[in-house]
């Protein structure tokens, strides 16, 4: 057999083509061990960062050393996974459209673990990880030569931006590792920086995520700070707009590829105010029914009625002040203050002016 021919039916190759065949869109190696940004995320966290998201902090051991999540695996098979970076702007972000990527891509990632079993005929001991457990995922995959850390704070892939997940397969299996990915390739460019609406970057790559619409439309479960309210706009679950902006995300973003990642029919071609006013009309089952297997339902029902009452105070007319008084009679305390402020805001815009 031919050195070349060899190479090219190694063990690494086979599992990076068996990934893109199960529809991963990058694909990297690499081994396990001290977490270089361990440091740095704990840090981020003392200073008050991470707002309510009292979890991050847990687990700081096996954060630090990414062979200690799973004991005994030694290598991470990294990939990434195109969620259409090319959709179109819209109240929800791309990501939450369609299915939760949780269990889409952790079912793939157990099938190509099942796969790598068959292939080398033994079992081998290991775990999927989406975003589910105390490991930096993105320093896993910086190392698996996937991209690197964009001011934004999110990978970027130079062959597809930075509109993907990231999951990592943990094995006990000793393979061949990638290159690490060492180069910035922002440069000079501060357009994420200065594009974001609530100004939630502290410098580049450090996010005040107490600012950030993405942390305080679905992680934070308390009021949207009032003075951050109107910056909210028309987003009603996340927002995208430094990723939008960046020029390696408007050069190489992808084309929605992955059919689960397809908005569901009531974000398809809908206004933020259509959404919003769908959100609050919905009791506890049609919300459970409409969200079924949605990742939006991290925000819980409560969370998108206090998102919707905010859009609406943003772009609602008199008729929405209707179904927000409507819905304010058996509001809790929570989304009455923020109904409240939506309907405050719709009075004071349809006011005559002084004369």
């Amino acid at each position: 057999m031919s050195t070349a021919v060899a190479e090219s039916t190694s063990i690494e190759n086979l599992i990076k083509a068996q990934a893109y065949g199960l529809g991963f869109d990058l694909v990297g190696i690499t081994v396990l061990g001290p977490m270089q940004t361990a440091p740095e995320f704990e840090a981020w966290v003392v200073r008050g960062y991470a707002g309510d998201m009292d979890y991050l902090p847990r687990w700081a051991e096996k954060r630090r050393d990414s062979r200690l999540p799973f004991p005994g695996a030694s290598h991470a098979i990294v990939v990434g996974m195109n969620y259409g970076g090319r959709e179109p702007s819209g109240p929800i972000a791309r990501y939450a459209r369609g299915d939760d990527y949780h269990d889409v891509m952790t079912a793939r990632l157990n099938a190509l673990h099942w796969w790598l079993e068959a292939e080398v005929g033994r079992s081998i001991s290991g775990k999927p990880y989406v975003d589910t457990g105390p490991i930096l995922e993105r320093e896993l995959a910086r190392r698996a030569g996937l991209g690197w850390f964009g001011k934004n704070t999110n990978l970027i892939s130079p062959r597809i931006g930075s509109f993907f997940f990231i999951g990592a397969l943990l094995v006990d299996l000793e393979l061949d590792v990638d290159a690490p990915f060492e180069s910035d390739r922002c440069g000079t460019c501060t357009r994420c920086l200065d594009a974001c609406p609530t100004g939630a970057f502290v410098e580049p790559r450090v996010l005040d995520a107490t600012r950030c619409i993405s942390y305080l439309t679905i992680e934070n479960k308390g009021a949207i700070p009032a003075e951050l309210r109107t910056n909210l706009g028309e987003l009603t679950y996340g927002c995208d707009v430094c990723q939008e902006v960046c020029p390696w995300n408007i050069s190489f973003s992808r084309e929605l590829s992955e059919e689960a990642f397809s908005a569901r029919g009531m974000f398809a071609g809908r206004n933020a105010r259509e959404i919003s006013l769908d959100v609050l009309k919905m009791d506890d089952e049609t919300y459970s029914t409409s969200f079924s297997g949605s990742p939006m339902k991290r925000a819980k029902r409560r969370g998108l009625s206090r998102n919707a009452a905010v859009v609406l105070g943003n772009v609602g007319n008199e008729t929405d002040a209707a179904a927000l008084e409507a819905s304010r009679a058996h509001a809790d305390p929570l989304i009455r203050e923020h109904i409240d402020w939506a309907l405050e805001k719709i009075s004071s815009r349809n006011a005559p002016s002084a004369q």
